[in-house]
């Protein structure tokens, strides 16, 4: 039985939530938006413990809702997140000694248990995988000057969501190697290295929390949850 860390990073900016405040430190069905996502990964059975990465700013109030109202079944280890995602997941990399690595944005507290679980279980066939739902548009690659250069096959085109899962050995390489790369996402990194990403269909419910438009519709869909 391989060994499972999940990984949920709360570090970002929220710059575009125009509030003041870490989008996942605010109020969604009277529980913050990161006890959501904390409360589905400590409930899947595959996960043996979580690595929060957290602004340093934020880390008392982090502590103090993991405390509080969060039953810890499970170990919880803290560490500060960088200027980046990628210099994030690449601090909670160093302390992780697990076989497996599954990676989440703390800003989608409406994840199903059902997608942890399969990109868990993807790693019996794979090294990396990734929950995505296919576009409802057209998408059109443009160039630095916005004229069209491409355009997708819709049928064949993903948006991709969290949580990425991928064999820890791999991601930690790719991690050293592309340091001075910027990367969206992790499934890029590893991609580099020719390394197939399994993609998991999963559902436009699970949205991110961008906006303060976002949050008014997470909170229509977790009442139906």
């Amino acid at each position: 039985m391989k060994t499972v860390t999940g990984v949920i990073l709360l570090a970002g900016q929220s710059t575009r939530y125009n509030k003041g405040i870490n989008k996942n430190l605010d109020s969604l069905d009277d529980k913050l938006v990161i006890t959501h996502s904390i409360k589905k990964f400590l409930n899947n059975e595959y996960v043996n413990e979580l690595i929060l990465v957290v602004r340093p700013e934020d880390i008392d109030e982090v502590l103090k809702d993991v405390h509080s109202n969060i039953e810890r079944t499970k170990p919880i280890k803290i560490v500060p997140g960088g200027s980046t995602r990628q210099e994030s997941v690449y601090n909670a990399l160093q302390i992780v000694n697990s076989d497996i690595v599954i990676i989440h944005d703390g800003a989608r507290p409406l994840v199903r248990d059902k997608y942890i679980r399969g990109c868990i279980e993807s790693m019996d066939e794979y090294y990396a995988s990734t929950i995505a739902v296919k576009s409802k548009d057209t998408i059109k690659i443009g160039n630095d000057k916005n004229e069209v250069i491409e355009t997708t096959d819709r049928a064949n085109t993903w948006i991709v969501q969290t949580p990425q899962c991928f064999d820890t050995e791999i991601l930690k390489f790719v991690h050293e190697k592309y340091q001075n790369m910027v990367a969206t996402d992790d499934c890029s990194l590893v991609e580099r290295e020719g390394v197939t990403v399994k993609l998991i269909e999963g559902d436009y419910t699970n949205i991110k929390i961008t906006t303060k438009d976002d949050m008014e519709i997470a909170k229509k869909l977790i009442k139906k949850q």
